[in-house]
């Protein structure tokens, strides 16, 4: 009997499976399943997983295993963290300056946008740099290919296909790499987890294990992640809150242009984009986006206006498209590209009520030329006036440009640096350029060449502008 006891007891010790569902979306973790997460709200999502648990007694950690030990915060230092240079000057600035050792970097964007060539082309032109490329994705002939089509030199980047991150990490250790680049994480898995490579559970706990050799090590990792067709990074929430920086690149395969932001960044601003041109040879920093943003800028067109906006640091000027025209059915359309379309309605909405143009029977098209989307307030002076434009069939002068925000009582409200904006529209040949009365009252007119119209509402602007 005693005998008999003693098994009960160690079988109550021993380890046991738990049976939980887990969201696929969110990592959301529930006893039971149900058909919507309580979390992030997707349907369908729950899938059954078994967790291992270990009922054993567990010590704790006395104060001589603990390596970690307080510090005042008055003892620590704020010397300036030493930067990896990419050789990207764009790559640079959306990383806050350059890669920082001990990093962990996630690239996300869609399928076939340049990811992986982006990676590829600016380790290669690194020289000096062990750089370890690990893909879970392509061959190693697959690589050497790309690697052709940027027509390289030399390099001594190591390339390895493996998805068994216990096998990488010996990778690391034979290679003692100072620079790790994974394409991509969702291929990713570990034996340590009982499920699918891309499951919810692997990516958490790969993403761990590689910010623990990142910090431990002082190396910077790159991982490349898939994206889901909502637009968002493909896996749990909390694979972006592990990371130290979140890159999107994103643009449309339709057009040339690529567009490189930061989403989050510990060491940086999150404010800085960078842009791209697409070409056979790789891909090509737009040092000046504005003159290829700006196209040909052709005379008698109507529902064409001129922006200056700011993306970061960077000023630059695009072109906004308006198309207007009778509703052919019941309910008039309204469409945006590369604009907020909620934004757009909104500004509909001040050009009736505060203008009195009646655009309530009139499908409305908006396009921002060259496939960006410019979240910039500054750009809606140029969107109201394309609209109106269209509308009237009235030409806007090619030589004018505008920055302004407007509200919703009819208001042009200032914009952040205006400076910065009328000179890219001097530097780029606009004789004149209308702002928001507020924004010039500290501000000296006599260095500009370019003619600075200050306007307070929405019909002083339209009166500068169609006369």
């Amino acid at each position: 009997m005693i005998a008999r006891m003693g098994s009960k007891k160690k079988d109550r010790t021993m380890a046991k499976d738990k049976k939980v569902f887990l969201c696929n979306e969110c990592g959301y973790d529930s006893p039971k399943w149900s058909g919507k997460c309580p979390a992030c709200g997707a349907w369908n999502s729950f899938v059954e997983k078994s967790i291992r648990q270990d009922k054993g007694t567990r010590s704790v950690p006395t104060a001589s295993d603990v390596a970690v030990r307080p510090v005042r915060i008055d003892d620590v230092s704020t010397d300036e963290l030493p930067r990896v240079d990419m050789n990207d000057a764009e790559l640079n600035r959306v990383l806050g300056g350059g890669l920082v050792p001990g990093s962990l970097v996630l690239l996300g964007g869609e399928p076939g946008i340049g990811k992986s060539t982006l990676v590829l082309q600016t380790v290669l032109r690194m020289s000096g740099k062990r750089v370890l490329y690990v893909s879970g994705e392509e061959s190693v002939q697959q690589i050497k290919l790309r690697a052709e089509r940027i027509e390289y030199k030399h390099s001594d980047c190591m390339i390895v296909c493996e998805t068994l991150l216990e096998n990488i990490f010996e990778h690391f250790k034979e290679v003692a790499p100072e620079l790790i680049i994974l394409d991509s994480i969702q291929t990713m898995c570990s034996e340590t987890v009982d499920s699918s490579p891309g499951s919810v559970s692997q990516i958490r706990e790969c993403t761990a294990m590689l910010l623990k050799y990142a910090k431990e090590h002082n190396v910077p990792i790159i991982l490349i992640g898939h994206i889901t067709k909502e637009g968002t990074i493909a896996g749990p929430k909390i694979l972006e809150h592990i990371v130290d920086v979140v890159l999107q690149f994103e643009g449309d395969q339709h057009y040339v242009y690529r567009v490189l932001r930061s989403i989050k960044n510990r060491f940086g601003s999150t404010a800085e984009m960078g842009i791209y041109e697409m070409r056979r040879e790789g891909l090509r920093q737009v040092e000046n986006p504005s003159e290829l943003l700006l196209g040909d800028r052709h005379s008698g067109m109507s529902g064409v206006a001129i922006s200056a906006a700011i993306e970061g640091v960077s000023p630059f000027l695009i072109e906004v498209q308006a198309l207007v025209s009778s509703a052919v059915y019941g309910t008039p359309q309204r469409s945006a590209t590369g604009f907020d379309i909620r934004r757009m309605n909104m500004l509909l909405a001040v050009l009736e009520k505060r203008v009195g143009f009646k655009l309530a029977q009139k499908d409305v098209f908006l396009n921002i030329a060259g496939g960006l989307r410019v979240n910039d307030p500054a750009i809606d002076l140029s969107v109201i006036s394309a609209i109106l434009s269209s509308n009237m069939d009235v030409e806007i002068e090619p030589t004018v440009c505008m920055a302004g925000e407007v509200g919703l009582s009819g208001e042009i409200r200032p914009v952040n640096r205006i400076e910065q904006r009328i000179a890219e529209a001097e530097k780029l040949g606009f004789k004149q350029i209308i702002v928001p009365k507020s924004n010039i009252k500290r501000l000296d007119l006599s260095r500009f060449k370019i003619e600075v119209k200050a306007v307070s509402k929405v019909e002083e602007a339209f009166r500068n502008i169609f006369g």
